[in-house]
């Protein structure tokens, strides 16, 4: 199930050839869930993403996610257990879960389907179009609306090239090549998104695109974190 989570996650957040690097800031908000028995509560978080011409960090709470195209190398970088994982690229975070566990999500495939809609409105400062997109995994489906915009200080194509693609491959078995190519039918960036799951609505929204320079150490493993095999 977290699995799920991290998939819906970086859907959310991302559904350059640049000057200056590109700072995105966002908000989720997630209700109040039971999930299999659990009961998880509601929940208001920031992510981040830093783009650069060969480099893009995502950045949450718990996880970054570091793609280093120039070197050809990428963190999955752990907070929490203040632990690194690096790997060439494409990532494959399938091989981060015990056999058992990466045998069990290579079952799991998803499928996606991307409808554009007529629907269009302004959410901040972007004007965005709507599209419906529906996921099924293991006999659940679930429906997401997205608002994306091409009203944004970046090349959507080349960021799509070379940041989206990257990231969405890196959840390996479980992301179907099919899903991917649905997921590059959205032409924009995705600026909100909300999904109802387990009776609950889970919303992310954009708060600030922006150039600017990113700290040091953005697009590498904070001092003091331990590397770990894979």
């Amino acid at each position: 199930m977290k699995k799920l989570f991290a998939i819906l996650g970086l859907i959310s957040a991302l559904s350059l050839s640049l000057s200056a690097d590109i700072y995105i800031k966002s908000k989720t908000h997630q209700d109040a869930m039971s999930v299999m028995g659990q009961n998880q509560p509601a929940k208001d978080s920031i992510s981040e993403q830093w783009m650069g011409d060969n480099q893009f960090a995502m950045i949450s709470e718990d996880q970054t996610i570091v793609i280093d195209l120039k070197k050809n190398i990428g963190f999955v970088i752990n907070h929490k257990a203040k632990t690194f994982t690096e790997m060439t690229l494409p990532l494959d975070m399938s091989k981060l879960l015990p056999p058992e566990a990466a045998q069990m999500a290579s079952m799991m495939k998803m499928t996606a389907t991307v409808a554009p809609t007529d629907e269009t409105k302004k959410i901040g400062r972007w004007d965005c179009q709507g599209y419906n997109l529906t996921m099924s995994m293991m006999g659940m489906s679930f429906a997401m609306k997205i608002w994306a915009s091409t009203d944004v200080p970046f090349d959507i194509n080349t960021y799509k090239t070379k940041f989206m693609g990257y990231t969405l491959k890196s959840l390996g078995p479980m992301m179907d090549e099919s899903a991917v190519k649905e997921m590059m039918k959205i032409k924009g960036f995705n600026i909100s998104s909300q999904m109802e799951m387990f009776g609950s609505k889970i919303t992310t929204e954009v708060t600030e695109i922006s150039k600017k320079n990113p700290p040091a150490g953005t697009f590498a493993p904070p001092a003091g974190y331990t590397k770990t095999a894979r």
